[in-house]
């Protein structure tokens, strides 16, 4: 069976050729069977063959370029769509995508590469100028027409009057109380829908502070304003999530001091939600010190140890990521945080994202004393017993492994639970290629600490 065409089923084409066919053959006809038909009569024919014969020749033009644009070379297709690519554009792992395409992918709260699954350090979308070039000559080779690439814009760019309309909500934000709630309704729906919203705030110094202005006045003009508040760190959230923000939202004085402000003593959504702005913050190296030396980390722990569960994961998300910096790990167990996570997870709280921040702390001396000393030990065997989850129980072992090779007396209740159970070398044998390592580790411990005790 012959496969049929776009332009065979294309319904408009068909009509204007039956059309067309039909004209024809009445011309023809006034000619044949009338003797003393016009010339005006054989010209008309003339233009319909003309025009029938052109509209055969488009659509056979047509069907080639299909026919080349659906055998095009495999780098020239979008990894999304299989289809030739009309604007690429490289996303941070270097993969090459059709820009409306990734556009969408990214608008949907997607932050990996889609064909390698990575996690993609920026949303920064460079043209790719090479395939595109090698793309436009080889359709060129072929008379096909390449659409220009401005058409494919995000269509978020924002406007004139949007950026009118931007400036004139910040303005609100020195004006009546009334106007200011407005306002900062607004904006926090805007940067919530809008990326490009978001991108406005980082083209002057001024917007930020002019958005937080209400916060930073007199405490007795901010109380009793909790919406306020709530809607202006929401807005401090969202404009934390674009990444050319980051580093410009973090290093405005006034926003840790209010975003810790926020944790004691806003709303449950909003010390959720600057919870969540620290964490977004916290993605860059130079922003986790910054927080971390302001004392962020202190309300952060306060507000887990709290334990609602709106803001419990927000919390634990910021401790984790601030953390992975060295100096900020110090901090987190000086203001507690061993012993407000140990709490949680006996309470069997949250207690995969906890165990794996108290892993992290685990390479801290003094988080490791806290553990022996509030009993962490059988909890974790407990855990990695009873757990289904690998992950938790990988988190558990290495804890442990840290515990036993710097406090000699937790030895013994894992030689216990190790002869009543086989904890350890169970997972020896079945946990993750890591769990397994570590566990290993311990057995090689607990047989050495025995067979020196039989020596002795």
């Amino acid at each position: 069976m012959a496969k049929t065409s776009v332009s065979d089923s294309d319904p408009t084409v068909m009509a204007k050729a039956t059309e067309l066919k039909k004209e024809l053959q009445r011309l023809v006809r006034a000619i044949v069977d009338d003797d003393d038909c016009t010339a005006e009569t054989i010209d008309q024919a003339k233009d319909a063959l003309s025009a029938l014969k052109e509209l055969k020749l488009r659509k056979r033009s047509q069907s080639l370029k299909l026919h080349d644009t659906l055998s095009c070379p495999d780098d020239f297709r979008c990894p999304l769509s299989k289809e030739l690519m009309k604007d690429p554009v490289i996303v941070s792992t270097g993969q090459t995508y059709d820009r409306a395409l990734i556009q969408k992918w990214l608008k949907a709260g997607n932050r990996t590469c889609p064909r390698t699954q990575q996690v993609l350090s920026h949303t920064i979308l460079t043209p790719n100028h090479l395939i595109r070039e090698m793309i436009s000559q080889w359709c060129k080779s072929r008379g096909i027409e390449l659409s220009d690439p401005s058409h494919y814009i995000d269509e978020d760019v924002i406007t004139a009057a949007d950026r009118d309309h931007f400036l004139s909500l910040l303005e609100k934000m020195s004006t009546s109380l009334s106007e200011k709630k407005e306002a900062a309704k607004e904006l926090r729906m805007l940067t919530k829908k809008m990326p490009s919203f978001r991108a406005l705030f980082g083209e002057s110094v001024d917007a930020i502070p002019q958005l937080l202005s209400p916060l930073s006045e007199g405490k007795s003009q901010r109380d009793g304003q909790p919406e306020l508040q709530e809607d202006l760190i929401t807005t401090l959230l969202n404009l934390s999530i674009h990444d050319n923000n980051k580093k410009l939202v973090a290093e405005t004085p006034m926003v840790i001091p209010l975003l810790m402000e926020a944790l004691r003593t806003g709303t449950i959504e909003t010390r959720s939600n600057a919870a969540a702005a620290l964490f977004t913050l916290s993605a860059l190296d130079s922003n986790k010190a910054l927080i971390g030396k302001s004392g962020a980390l202190k309300p952060l722990i306060d507000l887990l140890e709290e334990g609602h569960p709106l803001a419990v994961k927000d919390a634990a998300s910021a401790i984790f990521t601030l953390c992975i910096l060295h100096e900020n790990k110090a901090r987190a167990v000086c203001d507690g945080a061993v012993r407000v996570i140990l709490k949680k997870i006996m309470n069997r709280i949250y207690v995969d994202e906890l165990l794996a921040i108290l892993a992290m702390l685990a390479s801290h001396q003094k988080a490791v004393d806290e553990m022996g000393e509030l009993g962490a030990v059988p909890w974790l065997l407990t855990i990695i017993r009873e757990s289904t989850c690998g992950r938790n129980k990988e988190n558990c072992i290495a804890i442990l492994h840290t515990i036993c090779f710097n406090d000699r007396t937790m030895l013994k209740e894992m030689r216990e639970e190790e002869n009543k159970y086989s904890t350890i070398s169970d997972l020896a044998k079945n946990g993750t290629s890591r769990a397994k390592r570590k566990a290993n580790g311990i057995l090689e411990r607990l047989n050495r600490a025995v067979n020196l005790t039989h020596t002795a």
